[in-house]
């Protein structure tokens, strides 16, 4: 993504294909750094957008499956 389309629009961040139990750990953690910085951005404009709530609960969703993952390789 260029500079000029960062420092204006929100990036955009599409829902995955699969649910999240379906990801690779590569695409799980694709779509947390999206998810991030997307918030990251939304975080700095005043007042703050009602949307940046739904992308930190599909944020929380991911951080949850990653530790899930975590936790089963962890166990294994």
């Amino acid at each position: 993504m260029s500079a000029a389309v960062t420092s204006q629009q929100t990036p955009a961040v599409d829902q995955p294909k699969h649910p999240l139990p379906a990801l690779t750990t590569y695409e799980l953690r694709d779509h947390r750094r999206d998810l991030e910085r997307a918030i990251t951005f939304l975080d700095a404009k005043d007042p703050v957008l009602p949307v940046r709530a739904a992308l930190q609960a599909r944020l929380d969703a991911v951080i949850a499956e990653q530790d899930d993952r975590a936790r089963l390789a962890a166990d294994a």
